[in-house]
């Protein structure tokens, strides 16, 4: 048994958030664990955005079982969710399964180059709320015979696909990070301080994109670039 030992119960309680909004979107969703030394990264796809989402993750020490330097597994996140123990701030790593075709790509570890342009949090929650607001009245506008899941997707791709500001970040990176808890204000519910978060920033590298923000990452390849710039690991 794997024992993952993390720094404190803050840190299993983001861990158990996180995986609980990854199962709201996907029940038999999977998630890839990358560890070293004390550092843990949860990697995880929710459908409805087509992006990586990556939650960084706090060991008080390395796990136990003679794994001596590196952990890197893909497991259930609904069995992982129903290991974390917030009180004894533990969690036990499931045993792994068949990895969806996302898991097998990866964005790179280094060479990311931080991107100008980016608004501030609080224009980024706005574009989201507009997005949701145009998607909602647009579909109820349709006559009920053009009501279909094609138009539906139509409409949802030419919304979600718009970029933010003078950015190349898609809309629905910045909504995956709302849904996700990413984008929220410091002081929210499960996090000291005040205030907005401080180091948000959008980076690139080779083909992907990444929106960092303190609670987490959303990494989106861009489109048009193929199979270009991946890590297969």
């Amino acid at each position: 048994m794997t024992v993952l030992h993390l720094a404190d119960d803050g840190e299993a309680a983001d861990l158990a958030a996180f995986l609980s909004r990854l199962l709201h979107y996907d029940r038999g969703a999977a998630v890839r664990l990358q560890a070293a030394g004390t550092a843990l990264a949860v990697f995880g796809r929710p459908p409805s955005f087509e992006v990586l989402a990556i939650r960084a993750v706090r060991l008080s020490k390395p796990y136990e079982n003679g794994l001596d330097v590196t952990l890197d597994v893909t497991v259930s996140a609904g069995e992982l969710l129903e290991s974390v123990d917030e009180a004894a701030a533990t969690a036990v790593v499931p045993a792994a399964v068949t990895g969806p075709p996302w898991a097998g790509v990866l964005p790179p570890r280094g060479g990311w180059r931080r991107e100008t342009g980016l608004p501030a949090p609080g224009e980024l929650r706005t574009a989201v709320g507009a997005a949701v607001a145009e998607f909602r009245s647009r579909t109820q506008e349709l006559a009920p015979e053009r009501r279909t899941r094609a138009e539906l997707d139509r409409i949802g791709r030419e919304i979600w696909s718009r970029t933010i500001g003078e950015t190349r970040l898609p809309v629905r990176a910045v909504h995956a990070a709302q849904s996700l808890g990413f984008l929220r204000p410091r002081g929210a519910p499960g996090q000291g301080g005040a205030g907005e978060p401080g180091d948000l920033g959008l980076l690139s590298s080779g083909a992907w994109l990444r929106l960092r923000t303190p609670y987490g990452s959303i990494a989106v390849r861009r489109a048009g670039l193929g199979a270009l710039d991946v890590s297969v690991r």
